[in-house]
This record gives C-alpha cells, sequence and structure tokens, in this order.
C-alpha cells in the first residue's frame, strides 16, 4: 500500500525508496515484536534494498520491477529444495496455526513451490508486457489478490489432512505408574 501510495504520488523512484524504508520497518517492528528476525520478511528486505538501491543509483527501473520475481523465486527454491531434502520449512512457518499429516505438509509445500515459480513468470511477463502504470497496478492488487485467493483454494486439502485433536491427558490409575 505504502508503494502504491508513494507511486501515485511521486513516481517509481519515490515509490522504490518508500518501500526500502517500510522493508526495513517491518524488520524493525518484527524484531521489536518477537525478538527474531522472521525469515521471509528478512529474504524480501535483502531482495528489496539490493535491488532497489540498484534502481535508485542507475536510475533503472528494470531492477524494481524483477524484484517480485527474484523474491518469488527464492520462496519456491526455500520451499521446494527444503521439500526435496526432507524438510518442510511451511511446516516450520505454519506449525502453530495448522496440525497436518506429512502428506498435507509434503502438497502443501509443493504447491505453494509452484504457485511462486507462476507468480514470477506473471510478474515477467507483466513488467515486460505492459506499462509501469499497468505493472504497479497487477503488483499491489493483482499480486496480493491472487495470493490470497490461492491460500483460500488450499483450504480443501488442510481441511482433509488436518490431525484430529488429541484427547485430553486421562488419569492414569496407580497399576499404570
Amino acid at each position: 500500500v505504502a508503494f502504491f501510495a508513494a507511486y501515485a504520488l511521486g513516481g517509481l523512484m519515490t515509490a522504490t525508496a518508500v518501500l526500502m524504508v517500510a522493508a526495513v520497518a517491518v524488520l524493525a517492528l518484527g524484531y521489536a515484536m518477537e525478538r527474531r528476525i522472521a525469515r521471509m520478511p528478512l529474504i524480501t528486505a535483502v531482495v528489496v534494498l539490493i535491488l532497489g538501491g540498484l534502481t535508485l543509483w542507475l536510475n533503472d527501473e528494470t531492477f524494481i520491477k524483477r524484484k517480485p520475481t527474484v523474491v518469488y523465486l527464492a520462496f519456491a527454491a526455500v520451499l521446494l529444495v527444503g521439500q526435496m531434502t526432507g524438510r518442510s520449512l511451511l511446516k516450520s512457518l505454519l506449525e502453530m496455526a495448522l496440525n497436518l499429516n506429512a502428506e498435507g505438509w509434503r502438497r502443501l509445500t509443493v504447491r505453494w513451490g509452484f504457485f511462486f515459480i507462476a507468480m514470477a513468470v506473471f510478474n515477467e511477463v507483466v513488467w515486460r508486457s505492459f506499462s509501469t502504470d499497468v505493472w504497479v497496478k497487477v503488483k499491489v492488487f493483482g499480486f496480493l489478490g491472487l495470493t490470497f485467493l490461492f491460500g483460500a483454494l488450499q483450504i480443501p486439502l488442510i481441511r482433509r489432512t488436518t490431525l484430529p485433536d488429541e484427547p485430553p491427558d486421562t488419569p492414569k490409575d496407580d497399576s499404570q505408574r
């Protein structure tokens, strides 16, 4: 939202600078609240700072337009390589909210990995084929909308693969101790 508002008021270079500040602010806020820096915002911030910095330094909007592609491909790589090596990184991020069986975590991870690849391709098509105005609108509203829609479409898988709640511990009699 800050990126879109800054773009509307001052153009892509202003929006890029605002995005860079916002990325650092998100990291600082996350650290202040949780006393740790989460992986995904850190990856995003690093890419924003590098590509945003190149955009401003070289006065070339191509770098910031490639930022979503790089971020999406990084997320896809982290998820899919983790899955191939037997580590469900999606599970480590979401296990506090979801209690899925192993197949559920595997399928959800693979789905999100391929979704991020598709989003990277979509970003490349949009920024190379349309005006900067169109790209900004798609980046801010289209990517967010598609991500929410894709997440909502995962609900049936989540419901099918959610493990049943464990019954509360029953008291044991003295003969079992």
